[in-house]
């Protein structure tokens, strides 16, 4: 067995070895042998250091509405014509705005033959108005609060 460690620079001998010993240490080759070795080991671990609590509320509010209204309203004029046609009564027109409807009957003549009596004459305006009406509308708001790690545990308000 060897006598002599190499620690570096250094040469260590034990103070039992004999010069025989020493002779055959300096003609073999000196062995290193490294004493410390270091490692080093990476490792995570979880750490709370606070929680945010989220608060949702919903409000209601009352908005007013400007809501255009259409509106039709009918004038109906009878408008006397006293006018003999021949054979059918004469169409549905249309003049601008206005329709025109005739209206028959018969009359006894000599001969039979359709006088247009009246007319009706019906004129739509149109009115629009607004209307303004209260709707209700919603809105959420968060509210975000933050928790420190001693509250950690919900007590916090």
């Amino acid at each position: 067995m060897d006598q002599t460690r190499d620690f570096g620079n250094e040469s260590y001998q034990r103070p039992n070895s004999s010069p025989q010993d020493r002779a055959n240490q300096e003609t073999q080759q000196s062995i290193t042998i490294p004493v410390i070795e270091e490692r080093v080991q990476v490792g995570k671990q979880v750490v709370e250091k606070g929680a945010v609590r989220l608060v949702k509320m919903v409000t209601e509010q009352e908005v007013p509405v400007n809501i255009p209204l259409t509106q039709e309203e009918h004038d109906i004029q009878r408008v006397p014509v006293n006018e003999y046609v021949d054979s059918p009564p004469p169409p549905i027109r249309y003049e601008g705005d206005t329709m025109i409807i005739p209206i028959v009957q018969e009359v006894m003549v000599v001969q039979k033959r359709l006088m247009v009596v009246e007319e009706l004459h019906i004129t739509k305006n149109r009115v629009q108005t607004n209307d303004v009406q209260q709707v209700s509308l919603r809105k959420e708001e968060i509210r975000v609060e933050r928790i420190s790690a001693d509250h950690a545990d919900g007590s916090a308000s």
